[in-house]
């Protein structure tokens, strides 16, 4: 306790050079904490980009492939899911809800998806949280459209606006629907996910726009643009068979009849389910299904497998954080270095009045273990507070949802990681005090 209290007015007398070493090593333990909460939770976000659906189901194709073209609207199908096959997979046991998804338009470079009202209801993101309006509503009405939280920003639009659709995907597109311009009616609040992205109407839009337009395409546009939406083309819908047909289990179904319509056609379709016991059992009736070459995948399933591929990531972050931490230390082992010729009088004073080499050489190390451990306090109550200021930036702008938790273990080995590592850097220092301390001839005979 004597040599702990010596130590702590040792530093406190060289408070200035003391506070650096700290603050150095307390924004390394800072920095080492965040980017592994960070890399934990980033893993766990990208697994839910989508939450709470059960099965994504599509033609058949690579799992990831599909994955991609549907939820992060990276590339596209090679082919279509028959309107007839949606409906029969909907009526299924167990099926709770369903979301058609029709892909292969664009505006100015971003994903406009046609689907129904139940999108915004049964969609999820993140730990299961739902979908919420920044400003207005979902659509009501068919030329309706909802942005996504990026698309508003990056082209400034507000509601009431129109937003003109053009035929094909990503920056190339060959026709623009000016006859047929969409009001903007809401926007979503940011999510992170690649609905930040993307425009929102009504599936029955979807025929409607290329009705009148489906003449003017050549048969090889049509053939490359024209496979993830290839549906009847008759604007007039026969409402009677909409209400015969449509699968809003939780809506009004006089609400969504003429914003579903009967397209031949879809890129892709969401399932959920009453009991996690149907996923499996409707999955290999699908990957069985006799009428048309389908394939449904369980979304967190897959995700994980697309993160192992990007696993290059998580060691590079990993990598980043120990050699911030190695600085530091040596940082702290420079000070202790630099400080001890400067303390030799005071390590000559100690000897002169009964202090032993060894005793000298505790101390060193003593004060190394203060300034570590000081420093991982610090570096952890630093790291709490930039937790709790960026989780909202994080979640809105990167989709990382952060788990503001006690320290998990292997945090908490991390710290211990920190705490040896700055033990042995004192070492150094402390066995060069000890032998200053033999050779400035102090050495007690007994």
């Amino acid at each position: 306790m004597l040599l702990i209290k010596l130590a702590t007015k040792s530093l406190l007398n060289r408070k200035a050079s003391a506070l650096l070493t700290l603050f150095t090593i307390a924004i390394s333990v800072m920095l080492l904490m965040s980017i592994e909460r960070v890399r934990v939770d980033a893993k766990s976000s990208f697994s839910n980009t989508i939450s709470g659906t059960d099965l994504i189901v599509g033609a058949r194709t690579g799992d990831i492939q599909l994955l991609l073209s549907s939820v992060f609207r990276i590339g596209h199908a090679n082919n279509g899911v028959s309107w007839k096959s949606y409906q029969f997979i909907s009526e299924q046991r167990g099926v709770k809800w369903a979301i058609p998804m029709s892909l292969g338009d664009s505006h100015k470079g971003l994903a406009v998806l046609g689907t129904n009202k139940d999108y915004f209801e049964h969609y999820r993101f993140a730990k299961k949280q739902p979908l919420s309006f920044l400003q207005g509503h979902e659509f009501n009405h068919l030329f309706e459209v909802v942005l996504g939280a990026e698309v508003a920003n990056t082209l400034g639009y507000q509601l009431g606006d129109e937003v003109v659709i053009a035929h094909g995907m990503g920056n190339t597109s060959f026709h623009n629907h000016d006859d047929n311009p969409f009001k903007v009616v809401g926007i979503l609040k940011p999510t992170g996910t690649p609905v930040d992205k993307t425009l929102h109407i009504p599936l029955a839009a979807i025929d409607a726009i290329h009705g009148s337009h489906a003449h003017q395409h050549e048969p090889a546009q049509a053939d490359a643009n024209d496979h993830e939406h290839d549906h009847d083309h008759d604007h007039d819908h026969d409402h009677d068979h909409d209400h015969d047909h449509d699968h809003d289990h939780d809506h009004d179904q006089h609400d969504d009849v003429d914003l579903v319509g009967t397209p031949k056609q879809i890129t892709a379709f969401l399932l959920g389910f009453d009991s996690p016991l149907y996923t499996l059992q409707v999955r290999r009736n699908i990957n069985q299904y006799k009428d048309e070459a389908l394939l449904a995948i369980m979304p967190g399933v897959t995700l994980r497998e697309l993160w192992e591929m990007l696993s290059i990531v998580e060691k590079i972050l990993l990598l980043f954080s120990i050699v911030v931490v190695l600085i530091s230390l040596l940082g702290m082992l420079t000070s202790l270095l630099s400080s001890l010729n400067q303390r030799r009088r005071e390590l000559a004073i100690l000897r002169s009045v009964g202090a032993r080499p060894w005793h000298i050489f505790t101390l060193i190390s003593v004060e190394s273990l203060l300034i570590t451990g000081l420093g991982c306090i610090v570096g952890t109550a630093l790291f709490y507070t930039l937790m709790l200021l960026g989780a909202d930036y994080l979640q809105s702008h990167a989709g990382i949802s952060l788990n503001i938790a006690l320290l998990s273990s292997y945090e908490l080995m991390l710290l211990a990681a920190i705490m040896v590592a700055g033990f042995i850097v004192g070492l150094i220092p402390a066995t060069r005090a000890y032998f200053y301390s033999l050779a400035d001839g102090m050495s007690i005979k007994i």
